[in-house]
């Protein structure tokens, strides 16, 4: 059976159908313009864990969402496929043992101890680095892989360290892009506790790439004096949540907002969205979680509206969803997951529908 005769045959109001990939949808990676890179890893997290069965949790969730999307309607019709394989269980195995390596690394720093003066911790230190550097290389030749085969290719993390490799490959397509940094925290340390490739230093790493021009980052409310160096020194942009807050509590619009923000960004846009620059109670249980925030439809908001500014994106990142005893944070991130492939899609001039209108 051809895509056509798929897409005749499928029914979107039905539940997906959980023996296929995300969202039920019946096609295959070659039928599917939208290839969605998994990466099940959290090696260096430091507080809550969890977010390494992010990408299961969004799937298992995947199968009951809606695909009648008010906005992108007909972008099912698409294929989005889930790229599960051999190497995703690899990088999900490598991700326990290594997070376990780390555990003592952490714990010795948090009691004052020196790294450097403990052999044995020193060891390991180097090996974590190590292999989250060979993850980084793994990502980016995966990358590479589908988007010379013309997929629109996104990463779905794990943890915030993920998407580095996923930021060089497309530093070898386009010469010139911005990141869209949505997150709580700065993500500006520089080997946060001796780890090169943190999730605490994903946007300090990414800024070593020299095609990134720029990151404009949106909601953040926790960071340290070192990262605020970082920013006021370097191509950063900072949105902070007070300072948003204080603004629309003196009458500026969310509409507003997102204008500013999309007016800082450059012509090309890379999106990177932790799922913990939202309100807690959306995903309460990702790693660093902070009080304040934006919403669920202030992010869509704001995505759609990049989508429509006439600015390029040309890929996205979804990371930190860490699932608890319920399915929420799986079902919020498969959704925003959804939602973000249909502002990608739009932007890219691929057909997703005619937004359908209510009668008032």
């Amino acid at each position: 059976m051809n895509k056509e005769e798929k897409i005749k045959n499928f029914d979107p109001s039905q539940p997906g159908l959980a023996d296929e990939s995300i969202f039920g949808l019946p096609f295959t990676a070659e039928e599917s313009d939208i290839v969605i890179i998994p990466v099940p890893w959290e090696v260096t997290v430091s507080y809550g864990a969890g977010a390494s069965e992010g990408p299961d949790a969004i799937l298992d969730a995947s199968f009951q969402v809606d695909l009648h999307h008010q906005e992108f309607p007909e972008l099912w019709k698409l294929g989005i496929y889930l790229d599960l394989n051999e190497q995703t269980d690899k990088w999900a195995a490598d991700s326990k043992k290594y997070k376990a390596m780390a555990q003592p690394i952490i714990e010795a720093l948090e009691s004052g101890e020196v790294i450097e003066s403990l052999p044995p911790l020193q060891s390991d230190l180097d090996k974590i680095n190590l292999v989250c550097r060979e993850l980084k290389d793994e990502v980016r030749e995966r990358v590479l892989y589908w988007t010379k085969k013309g997929k629109k290719v996104v990463l779905l993390g794990g943890d915030h360290s993920t998407p580095l490799g996923y930021y060089e490959a497309l530093a070898t397509q386009h010469s010139d892009f911005g990141i869209l940094h949505l997150d709580a925290h700065m993500d500006l340390r520089i080997a946060y506790e001796g780890f090169k490739y943190s999730h605490a230093s994903i946007m300090y790493n990414a800024l070593q790439i020299p095609q990134i021009s720029k990151i404009v980052q949106v909601g953040i409310r926790d960071f340290c004096e070192q990262e605020v160096e970082v920013a006021q020194k370097d191509r950063v942009m900072v949105f902070s949540d007070m300072d948003m807050k204080a603004a629309t509590f003196e009458g500026k619009t969310w509409a507003q907002h997102c204008d500013a923000i999309i007016d800082a960004l450059p012509q090309k846009v890379a999106i990177s969205f932790d799922i913990d620059g939202m309100y807690p109670w959306y995903c309460p249980n990702t790693g660093t979680p902070v009080p304040g925030g934006f919403s669920f439809e202030e992010a869509a908001y704001l995505l759609s509206k990049l989508a429509d500014s006439g600015k390029e994106i040309i890929g996205f990142d979804l990371v930190e969803v860490a699932p608890g005893d319920t399915d929420w944070d799986g079902n919020v991130g498969a959704r925003m997951l959804f939602h973000m492939c249909g502002v990608l899609a739009k932007n890219n001039g691929l057909h997703v529908g005619e937004r359908i209108a209510f009668k008032r």
